[in-house]
C-alpha cells in the first residue's frame, strides 16, 4: 500500500498532468518492433520507434548476438574495469573508432550514461558549460552534475553562441569552456550547424561536444553529423547510442586515445556498472559492418523520409523545418497532439504524440519516424490517415 504522505503527493500530480494533456500512456508490443507492430492484438504502421535502419529485427544482427552468447554468456559479470572487459567489448570499441575517425572509443550501458559519465569526468564547478538551449534532457542532466556553470545559447543561433562564448571569455571565471550540441535534434530533425561551431570554438578555445544520437546511422554514410561536415579531426567529443540506427542498446565516446584513457578511470556509469552484454556488443558490431558495405539501407531510410514529408506539406501539414528523415507534425495545443495521435492508433497508425516538458508548451507534435523498412504502400496508407484524420479535427482543411 501507497505511504499516506506519498499518495498525497502523487494523486494531484498525475492528475494535473492528465488535466493537461501531458500525461502519457505506455503502450506494450506483442512482438518485435518493426514497420508494423502488434498492440492490443491491433497491426499497426509504427512511425514511433528510433529503429531507423530497422538493425532491431534484423537476422544478420540476431544470428550474430546468439553465437556471442554461445561464446561469452548472457552478461559480462562484472564492471568493465574488475573483469566485465571481454574480447569482443574491445573489438566493438575499436570497430566504433574507426568508424568515428578517432583515435579510440569507450562503450557505455545507454547513450544517457555517456552524457552523465563523459561531461562530468571532463567539467568541474571552475568550468563552464554553453549548452543549446534545445539540447536533449541527458545533456542536461551531465552538465548540472558536473558542477559546472550552465551557459544557455539560443537554439542554432550562431551569433547568440558567439556573444556567450566572448562573454564567458573575457570575464576570467572559468578554467575551461565546453560547447555542447545535439548533432541532429530529435524532435525537430534539424542538423547542428558544426561548420560554424568549429570557427567560434577555435576563435574563443572552447571544447566541443557533439552528442549525435539522431545522426548516428543517418548522416555521413552512418557516421554522423561530425563525418557529414568532414571535421571529424575538429570535435573533441563524438557521442553516439547504440540504441536507435544501431538497433541494439548502449552508448560511446570517441575521440582521442587520451580522452577515451581518462573516461576509463573517471568516468562513473563506466567504473560502476556492469558492462555491456557480448549479444549486445556483437550485434553492434554486426550492425557497423553492414552500414559500411550496404549504402542502400542508408538511400531507403532517406527517401522514405523524404516521402512523407512531401505528402504531409502537400496536405497542409506544419512538418516545421527539419533536414532529416524525422518527420514532425507540429499541432500546437497538448490535448488536441494527443487527440490526435489517439485517433491515429484507431486508423490503425502509431505515432506518438511529443508534448511538454519533451518539448515546449504550445508546440505538442506527433512525431513521425519512416525509416529504411517501410514500404511506399505503407506511407500511402499514412498519408490518408493524415489526411481523414486532420479534416476532422479541423488541423487542416
Amino acid at each position: 500500500m501507497t505511504n499516506n504522505i506519498l499518495q498525497a503527493f502523487l494523486e494531484p500530480q498525475l492528475q494535473a498532468l492528465q488535466d493537461k494533456g501531458l500525461y502519457n500512456t505506455i503502450d506494450t508490443m506483442e512482438g518485435p518492433n518493426g514497420a508494423i507492430i502488434k498492440i492490443n492484438g491491433m497491426d499497426l504502421i509504427n512511425l514511433s520507434s528510433n529503429n531507423y535502419l530497422g538493425f532491431s529485427n534484423d537476422a544478420r544482427l540476431k544470428e550474430k548476438a546468439i553465437a556471442a552468447t554461445e561464446a561469452y554468456g548472457v552478461g559480462a559479470g562484472a564492471v568493465r574495469t574488475i573483469n566485465g572487459t571481454m574480447t569482443i567489448h574491445n573489438v566493438l570499441e575499436a570497430k566504433l573508432a574507426e568508424f568515428k575517425h578517432t583515435e579510440a572509443a569507450i562503450a557505455f550501458q545507454s547513450g544517457f550514461n555517456c552524457n552523465m559519465g563523459a561531461i562530468s569526468a571532463i567539467m568541474t564547478k571552475n568550468d563552464a558549460i554553453i549548452s543549446d538551449e534545445l539540447n536533449h534532457a541527458s545533456i542536461i542532466d551531465g552538465c548540472r552534475l558536473s558542477g559546472a556553470k550552465v551557459l544557455r545559447a539560443k537554439h542554432q543561433d550562431m551569433d547568440d553562441l558567439r556573444r556567450v562564448a566572448k562573454e564567458a571569455t573575457e570575464s576570467g571565471r572559468y578554467e575551461k569552456l565546453m560547447y555542447i550540441t545535439d548533432g541532429v535534434f530529435s524532435m525537430d530533425g534539424d542538423i547542428a550547424k558544426i561548420p560554424e561551431i568549429v570557427e567560434i570554438a577555435e576563435e574563443f578555445g572552447l571544447l566541443t561536444y557533439i552528442d549525435d544520437a539522431h545522426g548516428s546511422g543517418v548522416l555521413g554514410g552512418g557516421a554522423g553529423t561530425v563525418k557529414h561536415f568532414g571535421l571529424s579531426d575538429k570535435i573533441d567529443l563524438q557521442i553516439g547510442t547504440l540504441s536507435k540506427a544501431i538497433g541494439a542498446v548502449g552508448g560511446y565516446v570517441a575521440g582521442s586515445q587520451q580522452l577515451i584513457d581518462w573516461l576509463k578511470v573517471r568516468a562513473r556509469p563506466f567504473l560502476f556498472s556492469t558492462s555491456l552484454t557480448p549479444a549486445t556488443a556483437a550485434a553492434c558490431i554486426e550492425a557497423i559492418d553492414i552500414m559500411e558495405h550496404d549504402p542502400e539501407r542508408l538511400t531507403k531510410l532517406w527517401d522514405n523520409g523524404t516521402y512523407l514529408k512531401q505528402g504531409l506539406a502537400n496536405l497542409g501539414f506544419d512538418i516545421g523545418h527539419s533536414e532529416t528523415p524525422i518527420t514532425p507534425c507540429i499541432i500546437g495545443d497538448e490535448k488536441l497532439t494527443q487527440q490526435f495521435s489517439c485517433r491515429l492508433f484507431e486508423e490503425g497508425v502509431y505515432a506518438k504524440s511529443i508534448v511538454f516538458p519533451t518539448v515546449p508548451k504550445g508546440t505538442g507534435r506527433v512525431r513521425n519516424m519512416p525509416t529504411s523498412v517501410h514500404t511506399k504502400e505503407m506511407l500511402d496508407v499514412v498519408i490518408a490517415v493524415y489526411e481523414k484524420i486532420g479534416k476532422e479535427l479541423n488541423v487542416i482543411n
